[in-house]
């Protein structure tokens, strides 16, 4: 048995749930992002052979985004949609942080 020192614990990391259905029925994750010290980490599989379809997830999670502010705060579904919308073009067309990429199996 070990003794921890409660100043030198270990880092938490804040997951999220597996959406109900996928404990139901299963499925594929595709994406995972993590802020760490600020800065976004991401995990994610090709998973489809039409890259189009990236865009067509990309576009649902800004709409459960828009959902989540929606019934959180005063601000519209549509309001917050717009502005990830205004955002995500703007980061497309001149990335602040372009960041890398690193590929493992």
């Amino acid at each position: 048995m070990s003794i921890r020192d409660p100043d030198n614990s270990p880092p938490i990391f804040d997951a999220l749930h597996v959406p109900p259905l996928a404990l139901d029925r299963g499925g594929t994750e595709v994406l995972r992002a993590v802020i760490i010290d600020g800065d976004l980490h991401v995990s994610l599989r090709r998973a489809f052979d039409d890259p189009t379809m990236w865009g067509m997830l990309l576009a649902d999670v800004a709409r459960h985004i828009g959902r989540i502010y929606a019934n959180e705060s005063a601000a519209s579904e549509q309001d917050v949609v717009d502005k990830v919308r205004a955002v995500f073009e703007s980061e497309m067309d001149e990335p602040s942080d372009p960041g890398t990429t690193n590929v493992t199996s």
